[in-house]
């Protein structure tokens, strides 16, 4: 058996445009004043991976176009749908106004783990519409979002440190939840 890496046409991707026309999950991805750049850009390319509907970018977030940006999303974000907020209380009321369920995903009292989340997703009673609040490298999201958000949801940590990165949080939790919506036909 050899295991000789896929060509570009062999991986079946989406070009931009149908990307752009394809069907999107319920599922949003807002960054309260993430400040690297390089973060920002995993995101928009681990929101193309995973098709989901859009990014939005609030506070300090740097915004498309940048180079230091497109660097990591490698073009991403001319694919994934984004917005901008000055004040990420303004982007989660709006979500919330438009029949999303806003997760934060912070280490907080009564947080649910990420496997309850997606289990959370998964029964009959499981939000239609989902948007996950990641916050800055150092201090997280802001306490005031969270107290506007309807759950925290914590990835349970082993080691001595109290946190990852932003974007390998955002990895994980994108991957886990998108999983969880994707139809049963496209797992």
């Amino acid at each position: 058996m050899t295991h000789e890496k896929l060509t570009i046409p062999e991986m079946h991707r989406l070009t931009p445009e149908a990307f752009r026309d394809a069907e999107k999950l319920p599922f949003t991805v807002v960054l309260d004043n993430v400040r690297s750049m390089h973060n920002v850009g995993a995101v928009f390319r681990t929101a193309d991976a995973m098709r989901l509907e859009r990014v939005v970018l609030c506070g300090i977030c740097c915004c498309p176009p940048n180079q230091e940006l497109h660097k990591t999303a490698l073009g991403a974000e001319e694919t994934v749908p984004w917005s901008y907020y000055k004040d990420t209380l303004e982007a989660v009321h709006d979500l919330h106004e438009a029949g999303y369920t806003v997760y934060a995903v912070e280490q907080a009292h009564n947080s649910i783990t990420l496997e309850e989340a997606v289990e959370s997703l998964t029964g009959e009673a499981g939000p239609d519409r989902i948007a996950v609040v990641l916050g800055h490298e150092v201090f997280g999201v802001q306490q005031a979002v969270i107290n506007q958000c309807d759950q925290c949801i914590e990835i349970p940590q082993y080691g001595t440190k109290h946190s990852m990165n932003v974007s390998v949080t955002a990895g994980i939790v994108m991957y886990r939840l998108a999983s969880s919506l994707r139809p049963e036909t496209e797992r």
